[in-house]
């Protein structure tokens, strides 16, 4: 029988790789994997091919939020797959997200309660265990 396996809960794809020089966030040892690169400059790369499931939470997928749902994801993946400290790299990936969709138009009013919202339940995202599971199909792989 032909299976595949896949893993839910992304709605885009980046098109493009995506480069931001100073992410503020400053590993250990340089991370490299698939899709997203980080080194100890802090200049983080996400890959073409990249998928987020976008902005998080009752919101709407504005246009001023997708740069920084995206970095905010990979940043987040990181730490789910234990390649960021979540205690030491949270709030700076909260607040960057913060600062992206400023940057990127955002109201800062709409910004700050962005903050808000992944600083008091983003908790489970960042979670080493709670990484998407790997889902096998049709029914009988």
């Amino acid at each position: 029988m032909n299976c595949i396996a896949y893993r839910g809960g992304y709605k885009y794809q980046i098109k493009q790789d995506y480069n931001l020089p100073n992410s503020g966030i400053i590993p250990n040892q340089p991370v490299d994997i698939q899709f997203i690169r980080l080194d100890v400059d802090g200049h983080l790369l996400i890959r073409s091919g990249y998928a987020w499931d976008g902005p998080s939470g009752p919101t709407i997928d504005t246009k001023n939020f997708m740069r920084g749902s995206l970095v905010h994801d990979a940043l987040y993946q990181l730490m789910r797959e234990g390649l960021l400290d979540m205690t030491a790299h949270r709030d700076p990936a909260d607040r960057l997200l913060q600062s992206i969709c400023i940057q990127d138009g955002m109201s800062k009013l709409r910004a700050r309660w962005v903050y808000e919202a992944v600083k008091r339940f983003g908790k489970p995202a960042a979670d080493p265990s709670k990484d998407h599971p790997l889902i096998w199909a049709p029914k009988k792989c």
